[in-house]
């Protein structure tokens, strides 16, 4: 018979593909029967109130930030514009309601859209500029390695980018300036912070929404080790104003801090109990039922217990604080696993 830790070594040598297949694949493939559903706990009451008042007829509302900028939110996603002198710049173009961006500009202005900038690669986002096409002489601006990718994918619904840059852009218009800078926290392709100095306004897509913790997986991430650095490179501007893309409110530096405080828990509280677990006695216990040979479900059986004893204490600091947090927490935790395990030093 294997010994449990030479089972527990030989593993590892071959469980990524294990976790890829569970983490990636399965949430796709099912979805939780209705009983599951009802199980989850309602939104927060402080949360729910700040829900913005959508008109059926029209399907989103506008805000207005200050600083010539006007949020448009269907309180599923979100979306943003700059009013200038000299024309108007659009922040994302969703597919739930880019068709209606061009119209709700009208009714603030009678300055044109001169520019439409891409946050990211995700159609979400952008799968509705497909309603700017016919706009002459339209600067539709993204990173390089977005327009390569929008290239391959050659979808009419995302309009190819024909201004490009690799890290870093300042735009500037009719006395208004919009600065563009690259980041990794969230897709392989590069996602922008896009800043509005004379607003004191920011927009990060897919990081912090507030009121709610993160979306699955820590907003799906690519790159967990970037997306820990996030919150304090999204800390070094000076806004009042936050938008991150999605939901039903936008926000301010204390929903960045609030966020990074949860996403840090969640990350050292994994640590610590995989760290400290006796992993070798998880696997013994888990092999009195399917035998030593059964590699995967050896394995299994340790990062699930990881993962329920993490789920056990985190939820009870959290479930008060943040909507969502009961739907998504054992998604974070498996995506803090994979970095503890595999990429985070002892």
């Amino acid at each position: 018979m294997m010994p449990a830790c030479d089972c527990i070594r030989r593993t590892k040598t071959i469980i990524s593909i294990l976790i890829f297949a569970a983490v990636s694949c399965i949430p796709l493939l099912a979805q939780s029967p209705p009983e599951n559903v009802k199980a989850y706990v309602p939104v927060l009451p402080s949360v729910k109130a700040k829900f913005w008042k959508i008109d059926s007829a029209v399907g989103y509302a506008v805000k207005n930030v200050g600083g010539g900028v006007y949020v448009i939110s269907d309180n599923g996603w979100q979306s943003a514009f700059l009013v200038t002198d000299d024309g108007v710049i659009v922040f994302d173009a969703p597919a739930s309601f880019g068709k209606n961006i061009p119209s709700a500009i009208a009714k603030v202005t009678d300055q044109p859209i001169k520019i439409l900038i891409y946050s990211h690669i995700h159609k979400d986002h952008i799968g509705g500029s497909a309603a700017f096409k016919n706009i002459k002489d339209l600067q539709i601006i993204a990173l390089e390695s977005v327009t390569d990718f929008l290239k391959e994918m050659d979808d009419p619904n995302r309009l190819l980018p024909n201004v490009t840059f690799k890290s870093e852009k300042t735009i500037t218009l009719g006395g208004k300036t919009v600065e563009l800078t690259r980041h990794f926290y969230h897709s392989h392709e590069g996602d922008l912070f896009i800043y509005v100095p004379q607003a004191k306004f920011l927009m990060a897509v897919d990081c912090v929404t507030p009121g709610y913790a993160p979306f699955r997986g820590f907003d799906i991430t690519t790159n967990f080790h970037e997306y820990l650095k996030v919150f304090e490179e999204l800390s070094a501007y000076d806004f009042d104003t936050f938008v991150g893309g999605h939901l039903t409110d936008i926000g301010g530096k204390k929903d960045v801090e609030t966020t990074k405080e949860f996403t840090y828990d969640v990350y050292h509280t994994v640590k610590r109990i995989h760290n400290n677990m006796d992993q070798a006695a998880v696997v013994a216990e888990a092999a009195k039922t399917v035998g030593t040979d059964n590699e995967f479900a050896l394995f299994k059986a340790v990062l699930d217990k990881v993962t329920n004893d993490s789920v056990r204490e985190l939820q009870p600091r959290w479930i008060d604080r943040l909507a969502g947090v009961d739907v998504w927490l054992p998604s974070h935790v498996r995506t803090a696993l994979i970095y503890v395990r595999w990429d985070d030093k002892e």
